[in-house]
């Protein structure tokens, strides 16, 4: 990440979609003067975590590409899925 300081531009471009800058804009527009830094910082710690969540997906995704297993530790949840899918059918 850019040591860049945060602005209401820099939060809408991190937050990556027009529904999340909307709701940013508004929020931070309608905001009282007391509540507008802590406004402001709840959308930009919102605006990281988009930011590390795209870096994550695309470290995936490279190691998917080049046939690797992706870093960290996964948990298969198909058995879960399956049994909730089984337990939904037999409610039906």
């Amino acid at each position: 990440m850019t040591a860049e300081p945060w602005t209401i531009e820099r939060i809408c471009e991190a937050l990556g979609s027009p529904t999340l800058t909307q709701r940013f804009l508004s929020e931070i527009n309608r905001a009282p003067a007391p509540e507008l830094l802590a406004t402001f910082t709840r959308w930009e710690r919102i605006a990281k975590n988009m930011l590390n969540a795209d870096e994550t997906d695309q470290q995936i995704i490279d190691h998917l590409q080049r046939g690797e297993e992706p870093p960290g530790e996964w948990l298969d949840g198909n058995a879960r899925l399956a049994a909730t899918a089984n337990r939904a059918r037999g409610a039906a």
